[in-house]
């Protein structure tokens, strides 16, 4: 990372002129090609989103996450309630636009506009979404948001360290890694060591390039199956871990 000596020679980090921070979170529908971003309404979507998540009986999805599985309706729409009347996170209800389904649910959190972090969490994908272009294409919605509509340096993914596909994904979509929390928290009883990752407003605009490319029209086949992956689109360092030279650090 670039830094300049100060005037007892330490070095420091460069000036970051006319910042005055970014915008909170807005509630409002992000509209896509091949899915929608509403926002969160437990009564409306709980019970649709539990039938979705029923596809998946084994519970494979609830594993790294703090929470459920869900044992009935009535405990994941009161969940939801909690969510939604929450001032700290911002969720969103993924929709198949073409059965109108509630398919998955995303939330921001960690929000800092001060500072300009925020963070992409909560994610849960019903079995319909998972491995979509929707599942994509809900990704670069929320991170276009987060960027140019709100002026956000830093976009955040924590996840689990055991969880490779939560990692892999992050890497597909352009996250770098950046490093290991060991022993952050105790999850459903287990220790969990958390992996973090970033994307900020420097590398967004190759990012954001890269995602417009892939969901192009053009780079799908008649049966919907991409011509070239994501990750053939994103800039060179996308995906690769931080290296940061701190001078006198060893």
């Amino acid at each position: 990372m670039a830094s300049r000596p100060n005037e007892h020679g330490q070095p420091i980090g460069l000036p970051v002129s006319g910042w005055t921070g970014a915008k909170p979170p807005v509630r409002e529908t992000m509209e896509g090609v091949h899915c929608r971003l509403e926002p969160l309404d437990a009564d409306r979507d709980a019970a649709p989103l539990f039938r979705a998540y029923a596809a998946d009986p084994q519970g494979i999805n609830w594993t790294y996450l703090p929470y459920g599985p869900f044992p009935t309706l009535d405990a994941y729409r009161e969940w939801l309630r909690e969510k939604q009347a929450s001032s700290e996170e911002c969720f969103f209800t993924i929709v198949d636009p073409r059965s109108q389904a509630p398919v998955g649910v995303a939330a921001y959190l960690r929000i800092a506009p001060t500072t300009g972090s925020i963070e992409i969490g909560h994610l849960s994908y019903a079995p319909a979404l998972q491995r979509t272009i929707a599942s994509t294409e809900a990704m670069f919605l929320m991170m276009r948001r987060v960027f140019d509509d709100w002026g956000y340096r830093r976009y955040e993914w924590k996840c689990d360290r055991l969880n490779a596909p939560s990692r892999a994904a992050a890497m597909r979509l352009g996250f770098r890694y950046e490093g290991l929390f060991r022993k952050l928290m105790v999850v459903k009883g287990r220790n969990r060591d958390t992996a973090w990752l970033s994307i900020v407003d420097d590398e967004w605009p190759a990012i954001r390039a890269a995602f417009e490319a892939w969901l192009d029209p053009g780079n799908f086949d008649a049966e919907g199956r991409q011509r070239r992956r994501l990750e053939g689109f994103m800039p060179v360092t996308a995906g690769q871990p931080i290296v940061v030279d701190v001078p006198g650090f060893d």
